[in-house]
């Protein structure tokens, strides 16, 4: 995971369940079990936009790999021969 970066307490988006976040100079603080607030093993840890995975990782920073697998082949579906009305109205012609 390239450029992948940990959550931390400070983002803007992080948010804790139990309202036990505080701030004491540069460290945050957890008032419910007294010790820093570390999103990666907290079960308290949210995100607003829902991007916090279950490692701590935050889900904005990692780059989502895509892969072309389908060929244009593969769209093709067989030929169905037309009956009745329709075949006089289309003559010799197959719908795809």
């Amino acid at each position: 995971m390239s450029g992948a970066k940990e959550c931390y307490p400070r983002c803007r988006d992080f948010s804790c369940t139990k309202r036990a976040m505080s701030f004491r100079g540069k460290t945050t603080w957890c008032t419910w079990s007294e010790e820093e607030c570390d999103p990666k093993g907290c079960t308290y840890a949210t995100c607003y936009k829902r991007q916090l995975l279950e490692n701590g990782i935050c889900g904005l920073t990692i780059k989502r790999k895509t892969q072309e697998n389908s060929r244009p082949e593969d769209f093709m579906k067989e030929e169905i021969r037309a009956r009745g009305k329709l075949a006089k109205k289309l003559g010799d012609r197959t719908i795809f």
